[in-house]
């Protein structure tokens, strides 16, 4: 089998967040030909797109105004999160910087209907919480008119179709929002979704007419369903569930009516499209023959007849397809490129369900290389942060790569993961944090009795939270691992949440557990506390503008573990929370790949 070197599998490219022009002749999209993800446009399917924007930094998202030949778009510095927003106008180049505030975080809310205005939340006036703004299109930093005060962390989700209103969404944890509706004319907002206990209310979406709002919620299930809120009666009415698994979103059209909403299926997106015939109904509209794995970010064309959306899969790189809504049809209209390496030699995994120590099964997606010889082939477990996220087939070309060199790939979805229900969600919450723990062990047991898998051979890799669990895997289990890999990891839990940023701290303590109450507990379970248990060679690398997880947390864990394991730290001045650049991804993999051929097993040399 011909391998290629990680620099070749860094360089396969993503193409996703796609939007289209005011007069549908046009996408802006984002890629990351350039190293760092760039606004790009194309004008027709596999046409040679044009780049827009030439930064050494990632721009995180591009909106195309609804009236004008204009994109907004965001980006911040070396990783720092405190993204500023921009107008781009594609044709002459000229770009402006539209909030000027570098030591705050702006959050996108959309454009007005008329494109006039356009709306986001910001933490500028204090660091801890985020307000919402209103903004012209052509004003500057100091034009902003801040229509609402937050006290906490707030995102707005659109102007309403007659652009006298906003959605307005606050989070207190990842599993527990609200949803209000502002009035501008009178500052007035209005509460949707007063509850009790930890509620979900996600992806709020206006009604076409303006008077209800959509949106997703556990409040009367386990699982997310799609339901609709009136305004003039404040009652909801459930219009899709779920069954077994979660409703994730919804895009609605207002002018044609249509509407795009998405189900996880193990990780899998299953998208319907559809229309809204009344209220609480949904007529299906030809379903698109797209790639199976996870698609998202939609964006309907001015006149309703067609819907450009992400699509990736384990064994296929992101690209944006646009579904013709009266046909069906698909087509993809970016090429993003594999770096030479063919397609078909990426491979995908298989969904595979593990017993834990409790009696549960637990979801995970297993990969075997080309050439995996009987009780030869040695094993990345590499987890997930959040902790409420989930590992979903969408594509990794670092996985692709460590598959190319014999690895196995395994990618449990613990307890406390997204993605299957609200009661999983909370099976981790603050003292139950190392049952999820005792999921990865069990894990390991799995692996052990697999006839593929050299038990000797197992590491366990992950960032953030996933970094976190690494290194409660090598102090908890010492004896099961080979190597671990920490990618801007908590190493303490106290010191962490002691030095998150402001805006983060109330919503991190929500899942593990407050500074005032639990700090005893907390100390208990963070590795730098249990670290001469630590027996595997470990990697740690972080970013020094981390505002999630501060850098100070990889230092700390260096110094205390060198003393009782072989320890590498490497340390990237212009990163944040994670790699986002290049040629540090490629100097990040590189040396993970290094250590891991030195610790673990000696890996085939790259052919090219």
């Amino acid at each position: 089998m011909r391998t290629y070197d990680i620099e070749r599998y860094l360089n396969i490219r993503s193409a996703y967040g796609a939007s289209f022009s005011a007069d549908g002749e046009r996408l802006s999209f984002l890629m990351d030909t350039t190293g760092v993800p760039q606004v790009w446009t194309v004008d027709s399917p596999g046409a040679w797109p044009e780049q827009r924007t030439f930064y050494e930094e990632r721009v995180t998202f591009a909106s195309w105004s609804p009236e004008r030949p204009e994109v907004a778009f965001g980006m911040d510095n070396g990783g720092n999160e405190r993204a500023q927003l921009f107008r781009l106008e594609p044709d002459t180049g000229v770009i402006e910087n539209l909030t000027e505030h570098p030591d705050a975080k702006h959050l996108w809310g959309g454009w007005s209907r008329d494109g006039e205005r356009f709306a986001f939340t910001s933490n500028r006036r204090d660091n801890a919480v985020f307000d919402v703004y209103v903004q012209a299109r052509d004003g500057t930093g100091t034009d902003a008119e801040l229509v609402h005060e937050g006290d906490g962390w707030l995102t707005v989700g659109g102007f309403s179709p007659d652009d006298s209103k906003l959605i307005v969404q606050e989070a207190y944890s990842n599993f527990d929002q609200d949803v209000s509706v502002l009035d501008l004319a009178t500052g007035e907002l209005t509460h949707l979704t007063p509850h009790q206990g930890t509620v979900r209310f996600q992806s709020p979406e206006w009604g076409p007419d303006g008077e209800n709002v959509y949106m997703v919620t556990d409040r009367g299930s386990d699982t997310l369903e799609l339901v609709r809120y009136e305004l003039a009666s404040g009652e909801f009415t459930t219009v899709e569930t779920g069954g077994d698994h979660e409703l994730e979103g919804i895009s609605i059209d207002h002018d044609s009516r249509r509407l795009v909403y998405s189900r996880n299926v193990e990780g899998y997106t299953e998208l319907t499209f559809g229309e809204l015939t009344a209220p609480d109904r949904i007529d299906a509209l030809p379903q698109p023959d797209l790639p199976n794995g996870v698609a998202g970010g939609v964006s309907f064309s001015p006149d309703g007849e067609r819907a450009a959306v992400t699509v990736t899969a384990s064994a296929d790189t992101a690209n944006v397809y646009v579904v013709e809504l009266a046909t069906g049809d698909a087509e993809r209209w970016t090429l993003a490129a594999t770096a030479g390496i063919p397609r078909d030699t990426f491979v995908p995994p298989e969904l595979v369900r593990y017993p834990t120590f409790d009696g549960r099964d637990i979801p995970a997606f297993f990969t075997l290389p080309e050439e995996s010889p009987e009780g030869e082939t040695p094993v990345i477990v590499d987890i997930h942060g959040g902790p409420e996220s989930q590992r979903r087939p969408s594509f990794s070309s670092v996985k692709q790569y460590f598959l190319s060199r014999g690895y196995a790939y395994f990618e449990p979805n613990v307890r406390g993961s997204a993605g299957y229900g609200k009661a999983y969600g909370h099976l981790d919450d603050v003292e139950k944090r190392m049952d999820s723990v005792a999921d990865i062990e069990a894990a390991v047991e799995w692996l052990h009795d697999h006839p593929a898998v050299d038990p000797d051979e197992i590491v366990a890799m992950g960032g953030s939270y996933g970094g976190f669990m690494v290194l409660a895997a090598l102090t908890e289990y010492p004896d099961l691992w080979a190597a671990g890999v920490d990618i801007v990891g908590i190493a303490n839990f106290v010191t962490f949440l002691e030095n998150t940023g402001d805006w983060r701290r109330e919503l991190r303590e929500a899942e593990y557990g407050s500074l005032e109450d639990d700090r005893e507990f907390l100390e208990s379970i963070s590795p730098l506390n249990n670290v001469e248990k630590i027996r595997a060679p470990l990697f740690v690398l972080h970013g020094e503008n981390d505002p999630r997880v501060p850098v100070s947390e990889a230092h700390q864990l260096v110094e205390e573990a060198r003393e009782h394991a072989h320890v590498r730290e490497l340390i990237f001045d212009d990163e944040g929370h994670g790699f986002t650049k290049l040629e540090n991804r490629i100097e990040a993999y590189s040396q993970i790949a290094d250590f891991l051929d030195e610790y673990v097993r000696s890996a085939p040399a790259a052919d090219d």
